[in-house]
This record gives structure tokens, sequence and C-alpha cells, in this order.
């Protein structure tokens, strides 16, 4: 039976872009998929969505690339107070909550 080894998260870096529009740049090695990097970025989302004192975040793009063993995405999400339309929305306090329960780094 083959196995995958858990990815090792290395590092998230933060950019706000406007008042309510923030890129996300994650890395990661180990044995990463594109669905951890996202994982991985919306993780990030959730926690700073939370630091700036709103509750909800809409995902705009996620753009993933592997080179030699290191994944890399740059995702891009909106932030609001409210719940904002669309389908890929998220509750920060829940996302970010899981996110912890599951070991994930966040900002």
């Amino acid at each position: 039976m083959v196995t995958r080894a858990d990815p090792v998260y290395q590092g998230i870096e933060t950019r706000l872009l406007d008042d309510d529009l923030v890129n996300f740049r994650v890395e990661l090695a180990g044995g990463s998929t594109s669905s951890d990097v996202d994982r991985y970025a919306e993780c990030a989302a959730a926690q700073y969505t939370l630091i700036r004192g709103y509750g909800f975040a809409r995902h705009l793009r996620t753009k993933v690339a592997e080179e030699g063993g290191i994944w890399r995405g740059d995702a891009v999400y909106t932030i609001s107070s409210a719940r904002p339309d669309g389908l890929r929305t998220i509750d920060a306090e829940v996302v970010a909550a899981d996110c912890a329960e599951n070991g994930i780094p966040m900002v």
C-alpha cells in the first residue's frame, strides 16, 4: 500500500492589495498536492480575515505551480464583515478552527 507523506508547510506571504482584497502566497514540500496548496491558502485567508476583524472571505482565484517537489500557491481573497455572494465563501472562524485542529499553519 502506497501512502503519501504529510505536506511540509514552508511559509505564507500576505499582501494587502486593497482595503478588502488580499493576496496569499504559500509554499509547501513533502507529499504535497495542489489540494494541499489550496487548503493552506484558505487557512491563511481565514486567520487573516479574523485578524483584520472580519468574519468572511470569498475566494477569487488560486494559481498553483510545482517545481522540484516544491508547491507554490498564489491566491486572492476578498474579506468582509457580512457573508459575500459567491460559491466559494468561507466563514473565517469555522475554517480557522478546522485548520488549527488539523495542524495547518496560519498567518
